[in-house]
């Protein structure tokens, strides 16, 4: 594969924000990236989602950043350039890329189409050992089986959050069975996990149950995204009237919090999927698992194939994140948002509009 790391000498100019060290401050940089090459696709960075590993990357939180970092996996712009080997994109089209940018293509994962478990994974912002700059810059090179092609009809700045957290609860929906009319699904948290979770629930035909620590956002759940029910988790008597109701949950939260209570609302061989990634480890007790023969499974991502499905599928069912657009300078206090919460449900930069070179 043609390895992309910050080592490497990239002959093309490009600029956009950088945190230089943990303090996590971005400021203006300039830097280079590869030339584009015969397999590879170059675009005009129009969206770039936040994410709040975003912001926790930034801080080096999992002590795993490389500086100076330039953040961004949620990218959507119009193809500027491709290689003389690239057929499926040409220029003007709009096209989107994610979390990786090229893997090995030989090991058993990328062979089975579960490329974003690749061990030789090259991220595009600093998920992996190898990684590119981010999509918070004017450009973005990537190899074409990394891109995915844009439908006509999805919006490109709500359209850019389902990159990240759509293919996150997507995947693992599809993978498990999620996707038939009539199942019960339970989704933890209705964040910006959460509210896509229940948007493509909803349109498989799942029956939708959310499962939230209080009742501030029953009513929206309710009323806005159609969920059929509402539970309180620290709530007994909901939570014991609804023991053994779930086929499935997914547990959206970023933070730690009990399992057990979540495996009660499963029934037998029913699955708790983790996708969101909290910094302290679970605890659980084994009859949770035992007692009904329960499946505690985690899902990352998706695989490229899924990803372009699930930006299909989003286009027909007029699925899209609840955003709030926001100019390039805004970024850092952005950041300080996510950090208390103070966010509905996704932030998304316009940098087509709003990112001028230093």
């Amino acid at each position: 594969m043609a390895a992309v790391s910050q080592k490497d000498v990239y002959p093309v100019k490009a600029f956009g924000l950088a945190a230089r060290d943990s303090s996590g401050v971005f400021t203006p940089f300039n830097f280079s990236r590869r030339a584009t090459g015969e397999h590879d696709v170059q675009l005009k960075v129009l969206y770039c989602g936040v994410c709040n590993f975003d912001n926790e990357m930034r801080r080096n939180k999992f002590g795993m950043t490389k500086f100076p970092y330039v953040f961004g996996h949620e990218i959507v712009g119009e193809v500027t350039e491709v290689g003389c080997k690239v057929q499926k994109f040409k220029t003007g089209d709009k096209v989107g890329v994610s979390f990786i940018i090229d893997t090995c293509r030989e090991c058993e994962t990328c062979k089975n189409e579960l490329e974003m478990y690749c061990k030789k994974a090259v991220a595009t912002d600093g998920f992996f050992e190898t990684s590119s700059y981010g999509g918070c810059s004017n450009i973005m090179v990537a190899d074409k089986n990394f891109v995915v092609l844009w439908p006509e009809n999805l919006p490109l700045d709500s359209g850019a959050p389902l990159l990240c957290s759509g293919i996150t609860v997507y995947s693992p929906m599809r993978r498990y069975g999620l996707d038939k009319p009539g199942i019960q699904v339970g989704i933890v948290g209705l964040g910006g996990l959460g509210h896509l979770a229940i948007r493509f629930a909803k349109a498989f035909g799942a029956n939708v149950t959310v499962i939230s620590s209080s009742l501030k956002k029953k009513e929206e759940a309710l009323d806005k995204f159609g969920v059929d029910s509402f539970l309180v988790s620290n709530h007994s008597e909901e939570m014991e009237a609804a023991y053994g109701t779930l086929d499935a949950i997914l547990d959206t939260l970023p933070v730690v919090h009990p399992l057990d209570p979540l495996f009660s609302l499963l029934k037998p061989l029913g699955k708790l999927i983790i996708v969101g990634a909290p910094e302290t480890p679970f605890e659980v007790a084994a009859p949770s698992l035992l007692q009904g023969g329960k499946i505690l499974a985690g899902s990352a991502a998706g695989s490229m194939k899924e990803t372009q499905e699930m930006v299909d599928f989003a286009a027909k069912h007029n699925i899209v994140a609840d955003v709030e657009v926001i100019p390039i300078d805004y970024v850092n206090t952005v950041m300080d948002r996510i950090e208390k919460s103070d966010v509905k449900y996704r932030f998304v930069i316009d940098i087509g509009n709003t990112l001028k070179s230093s």
